[in-house]
């Protein structure tokens, strides 16, 4: 396909060598500005086939026409430091990364299934990240499966996945009863059913809206812990709530794979050993139906790490076992002494956590977190209220839960929420955080914070001139790898997409909690490490900074076939760093199957920081190649 641009090119330099005049100089400007226009509308209707075979793309040519409505001023050229965009290809040669064998189609590094049978059972310990040692790490290319397809775009996607895509037919039959899947043909179909909500999310939905103030925008983002296929986070959407699923890769094939497909925010996780790797404070809602979490085991410790990440006046909503035991334990198979225990120490917990329950109907139970600490007078002087010692409760990579509970932070009145009152959505987009007035983020003023905004808007708008994809649908699961004050994400707020914003651990900032408040979804991550997804979940990766942050941390190389393993074929990533960072990139994807072009910054070609946009290329496993891993 970039043969086009290749000749583009060619008659570029040509011209560029001949030009003596300002004239001809500009006319040089026109053309390269008018080819690229021409390539990115290429690469638009080779997207759109969804087949990776550039099916159509003549026809979609002739019938329509290239659109080339580029700002003039937007100069593709890159000027700084020399010729930018070139590299010697003579300093050392290009090293060509071969596909893994097929074997490796869904392999999720750090939550390989062989690995984690070498780890002890009790308490999940094995479904935790085991990322592999260096000597062990794969150096080749996943693969897409043979038939891979581009997913439907949303909102049919909820409702259908390519079975191609995810080939596993293990869960419409062990959930057949529960509406979870359904297998039509060459598609699965998700009629929204699930195990506590056979008849559909939404009716589940109007059940739970009835106690929580889920469609004013009160309740923005949300957590589902065991999400299944992630149909309850589905049908959330509709209403402005986000909710972050997670679930562990364990005999319920692919779950977290389908929730991904369908175009829906998920992660592979489980409440094990460590703590979950959010923010205190970071969701209005937190849930759990039939999740097959022991809630009232180990001195409560899994329900204080949810009151650890709820805000103050968030709800937690308990569905399945053991609520309603009386009625339901012969249905359940389980002995009633055992479910009534059960029930006894979350009854428990939830009082030392000073919640209140707000409802409790069938099998249906809500408590709400209170708004601070003033509304639990006592709980100080409990023997039994062990409060957390660590100064800072969103240092949580890798760090072991403890049976403590979070403090609230500090107000000077009854009526005060904790942490400070959020506004509802979507106003909470862009009004400061509480975390930036509070001073709780050194270096970051509301100045900052507004100047950011602006950057940002700007920045995405030079993105959406450069490829028009970006607002279509086309690209529905986004990720930002760096993502700051989440100015990116923001910036592209639409119910056609969603955003993964990405802090790493070693940034010099910790701003997830701001990324929370602002209504938006996040983790944290080591860009050292595999991410906690499965091959081909993202359509749309943004990269600001990311290699000069982890220059001399870790082996860019790792850090690209990592993106590329999470980038679905013909998905698209936009690079954004200093030129000689973007250079060393363009020459390893180089042996990547992707197709780069490099483009000056929107405020034009002195300004050192750069763009790359790359595409990945379509193939998939089983072609004419010779696996060596």
């Amino acid at each position: 396909m970039f043969s086009e641009i290749s000749a583009v090119s060619r008659i570029y330099m040509a011209m560029k060598a001949n030009s003596t005049d300002g004239r001809t100089r500009s006319s040089i400007q026109i053309f390269i500005v008018v080819g690229l226009c021409c390539f990115f509308y290429i690469l638009g209707a080779w997207q759109r086939s969804g087949f990776g075979k550039g099916d159509g793309i003549a026809m979609e040519i002739t019938k329509g026409g290239a659109d080339c409505n580029i700002v003039p001023n937007l100069n593709f050229e890159t000027h700084h430091g020399g010729e930018a965009g070139s590299v010697d290809e003579s300093e050392s040669k290009l090293k060509v990364f071969e596909p893994c064998d097929p074997r490796h189609t869904d392999y999720t590094p750090c939550q390989d299934q062989m690995r984690a049978m070498t780890f002890p059972r009790e308490n999940m310990i094995y479904r935790e990240r085991h990322c592999p040692p260096e000597q062990e790490k794969l150096h080749c290319l996943i693969p897409a499966p043979k038939g891979y397809v581009t997913p439907f775009p949303w909102p049919k996607s909820r409702d259908y996945v390519p079975f191609a895509n995810a080939p596993y037919k293990s869960l419409t039959v062990e959930k057949a009863v529960q509406n979870w899947i359904q297998y039509e043909g060459n598609v699965f179909r998700f009629p929204g059913g699930g195990t506590q909500f056979p008849h559909g999310a939404d009716k589940y939905i109007d059940q739970l809206a009835s106690v929580i103030p889920i469609e004013n925008g009160t309740v923005r983002t949300a957590l589902d812990t065991g999400c299944g296929v992630a149909s309850w986070g589905a049908y959330l959407l509709s209403r402005d709530v986000i909710a972050m699923s997670f679930a562990p890769r364990d005999s319920h094939e692919a779950q977290v794979q389908f929730a991904l497909e369908r175009g829906v925010p998920a992660v592979i996780g489980v409440l094990g050993t460590i703590k979950l790797p959010y923010p205190s404070r970071a969701f209005d809602m937190a849930h759990c139906s039939r999740c097959l979490i022991p809630w009232g085991a180990n001195d409560g410790i899994y329900l204080m790490e949810v009151d650890r990440v709820l805000r103050p006046g968030g709800y937690w909503v308990l569905s399945g076992p053991p609520i309603n035991w009386k009625n339901n334990y012969k249905a359940w198979q389980r002995p009633k002494e055992e479910l009534q225990e059960e029930q006894r120490r979350i009854e428990e917990t939830a009082k030392l956590l000073c919640w209140e329950k707000k409802y409790e109907k069938g099998e249906i139970a809500i408590w709400r977190k209170r708004l601070n600490a003033y509304s639990c007078p006592g709980r100080q002087d409990d023997s039994q209220a062990t409060f957390c010692k660590s100064v800072e409760g969103d240092d949580v990579w890798y760090k072991k839960m403890e049976p403590c509970i979070t403090p609230y932070p500090d107000v000077s009145s009854p009526d005060e929420v904790a942490g400070g009152e959020i506004k509802s959505f979507p106003e909470r987009v862009y009004s400061v955080p509480p975390r930036i007035t509070s001073g709780s983020i050194p270096g970051v003023s509301v100045e900052t914070y507004q100047e950011e905004n602006s950057k940002w808007k700007k920045h995405v708008n030079a993105y959406k001139r450069i490829n028009k994809l970006i607002d279509s649908g086309r690209y529905r699961n986004i990720m930002d790898m760096n993502a700051g004050l989440g100015g990116f994400a923001a910036a592209l707020v639409s119910p056609k997409l969603w955003v993964m914003n990405v802090v790493p651990t070693i940034a010099e900032k910790n701003t997830l909690g701001v990324i929370y408040e602002r209504g938006l979804i996040g983790i944290y991550h080591d860009w050292c490490e595999a991410f906690s997804t499965y091959p081909r979940t993202y359509d749309l990766i943004h990269a600001h900074g990311v290699f000069h942050l982890y220059k001399d941390k870790c082996n860019a190389e790792d850090i690209l076939l990592e993106m590329d393993r999470i980038l679905r074929p013909e998905g698209a990533v936009i690079f954004r760093d200093e030129v000689d960072v973007l250079i060393k990139v363009k020459k390893i994807v180089g042996g990547m199957r992707w197709d780069t072009k490099m483009v000056d910054h929107e405020d034009g070609p002195l300004v050192p920081e750069k763009i790359l946009i790359a595409v990945k290329q379509y193939w998939v496993a089983g072609g004419n190649y010779t696996s060596t891993q």
